[in-house]
């Protein structure tokens, strides 16, 4: 049987246990990666890199941990704001645009349902993909995803709400093209 996530944390926090950490590592990883991959619209490089920016910090401020939430919320938390930051240093905030955030349209008609979808949700604003990521494919709560992404849980259900009819109108676009 595996070891906790509290019990893991405890070994790196308490004897600075870098096996642990390793174990936490290869526990969370690959979901930090898509988590990512999906924030940057699909740059697996860039994600990466982001990835690895958030385990630095996370064995940085791993003693920080309070556990009121669960560990993948705070870690997702530090994943978010490691992304926003890098955002930030590619487009300043005075410069900021949403425009420039939204990816070229995928025309490729043949490509399936599941491809026109990820199309889709790649088209939502950087806030209501990572609401959409955490929420429908991480598995995540309404309250779990506020707490990750620092939001209030209204903001967190309206962003759903209007993702959700964002989507459905781009599908409906696409289908009738």
């Amino acid at each position: 049987m595996s070891d906790s996530d509290a019990a893991l944390i405890a070994r790196v926090v308490t004897d600075d246990d870098r096996i642990a950490f390793e174990l936490l590592v290869r526990r969370y990883q690959s979901p930090l990666r898509n988590f990512l991959r999906r924030m940057t619209r699909n740059d697996a490089e860039r994600a990466d890199d982001l990835a690895q920016e958030t385990l630095l910090k996370l064995y940085t401020s791993i003693a920080s941990f309070k556990a009121q939430a669960k560990f993948s919320t705070w870690l997702y938390r530090i994943a978010y704001n490691t992304f926003l930051n890098d955002v930030r240093k590619i487009v300043p905030e005075a410069e900021f645009d949403e425009a420039y955030h939204s990816p070229m349209t995928d025309n490729s008609a043949a490509a399936g349902d599941q491809r026109d979808v990820d199309a889709a949700l790649e088209r939502l604003p950087d806030r209501q993909r990572a609401v959409f990521d955490l929420h429908y494919k991480k598995g995540m709560t309404h309250q779990e995803v506020a707490n990750a992404l620092e939001l209030p849980l209204g903001t967190v259900k309206s962003d759903l709400t209007r993702g959700r009819e964002a989507l459905k109108a781009m599908l409906e676009d696409w289908e009738q093209a």
